[in-house]
């Protein structure tokens, strides 16, 4: 766990990764969901959001 918070404080790519791919992961589910209209409303943002976080964090230095 504290690997984790070293690797998101000091902006290495592994820890930034895991969260864009959960990030996409969330807005896809959210997509998915048949209950709730304003969870599906704001899954394109957030799997969005997680896609443009993805190609950033691409860059960052392992």
């Amino acid at each position: 766990m504290t690997d984790f918070l070293n690797g998101l404080l000091r902006l290495r790519r592994g820890a930034w990764e895991m969260v864009a791919t959960v990030l996409i992961a969330l807005g896809v589910l959210m997509m998915m969901q048949p209950f709730a209209l304003v969870i599906f409303s704001y899954s394109f943002g957030v799997t969005l959001i997680g896609t443009v976080a993805f190609v950033i964090v691409s860059h960052f230095p392992e």
